[in-house]
This record gives structure tokens, sequence and C-alpha cells, in this order.
């Protein structure tokens, strides 16, 4: 009974990390066709709408990520999980913080 329920939570752990890694893609990829359109449109906030796709997806990625420490086995899968999860969670501080200096920016030039 214990191996079926552990296998069942396996199957949901690895379908949730498709899901996730799919709508992060998913999200990626919308937010760079925006930021191209916004750009050749000469459009005034396209960093600001760019920085704001490009964290979202890293959120769904980073959910991803995070959903794999369940199902790793041993501590050198561990250590690459972890090591990919810093360098998300970094890069999604990054954009953030990016954010919010073009918000401060653009609310000073107004």
């Amino acid at each position: 009974m214990l191996d079926l329920f552990q296998h069942g939570l396996e199957l949901l752990v690895e379908f949730s990390i498709l899901l996730f890694e799919f709508i992060g893609v998913m999200v990626l990829l919308a937010a760079g066709i925006q930021g191209c359109i916004n750009y050749i449109k000469r459009c005034e906030h396209t960093r600001l709408t760019l920085a704001k796709g490009l964290a979202m997806g890293l959120e769904f990625k980073l959910g991803s990520e995070i959903l794999k420490t369940v199902v790793v086995r041993e501590w050198s899968e561990i250590a690459t999980v972890a090591g990919i999860i810093f360098l998300r969670a970094a890069l999604t501080f990054l954009i953030h913080w990016e954010i919010q200096e073009t918000g401060k920016k653009d609310s000073k030039s107004h």
C-alpha cells in the first residue's frame, strides 16, 4: 500500500513539474514576443513589461525546481537542484529589483 502511495505521489510530482515547466516556458515566450512588439512600437514601458513577464516565467520555473527536490534520491542531485534554485532565485530577485528601479524612474519622470 505504501509503495502504491509513493508511486502515485511521484507521478503527481512529475506531472506537476512538467506543467510548471510548460507554463514557465509559455510565459517566457509570451513576454519575449510582447517585448519585441513593444520595442518595435517604441513603447516607453517595454523594459518594465518585459521584466515583469520574465519574472513571472522564472517564478514558474523556480516552482518546478522546488518540486524536483521531492523526487531526488542522491546528494549530488540535491546539490544540483539547490544550485539551480539559487541561480533562478537570484535572477528573479534581480529582475524584481530592476522592476522597482524602473518604476521609480517612471514615477519621477512624470
